[in-house]
């Protein structure tokens, strides 16, 4: 059993900053790509940024210079830090990862966090 457990979303002003961490947890053989995820109201979800195990980054064009994924692979965690936040980042973020459990499994399974609010709004 794999557990994603997210923290740091909140309320904050316009051009305010926050950070989100989440951490996985259980059977985990292997750790491979881990990203966040957005879904605003009435929206669909959508890719925010990602970050492979030893490899580049990625983001959404929304949000590049202003926020930075990254990782600490022996904790399992990821981070993601918004800076410059606008109220159109506003919405539920989703920590995503595939992690292996199994070595019969060896391209693991997708598991999500259960998200956290952010709202910019002065």
């Amino acid at each position: 059993q794999v557990q994603l457990v997210e923290s740091g979303g909140g309320l904050v002003q316009p051009g305010g900053s926050l950070r989100l961490s989440c951490a996985a947890s259980g059977s985990i053989f292997s750790v491979y790509i881990m990203g966040w995820y957005r879904q605003a109201p009435g929206k669909q979800r959508e890719l925010v940024a990602t970050v492979p195990n030893g490899g580049k980054t990625n983001y959404a064009d929304s949000v590049k210079g202003r926020f930075t994924i990254s990782r600490d692979n022996a904790k399992n965690t990821v981070y993601l830090q918004m800076t410059s936040l606008k109220p159109e980042d506003t919405g539920v973020y989703y920590c995503n990862a595939r992690i292996m459990t199994t070595t019969t499994r060896p391209f693991g399974d997708d598991y999500w966090g259960q998200g956290t609010q952010v709202t910019v709004s002065s």
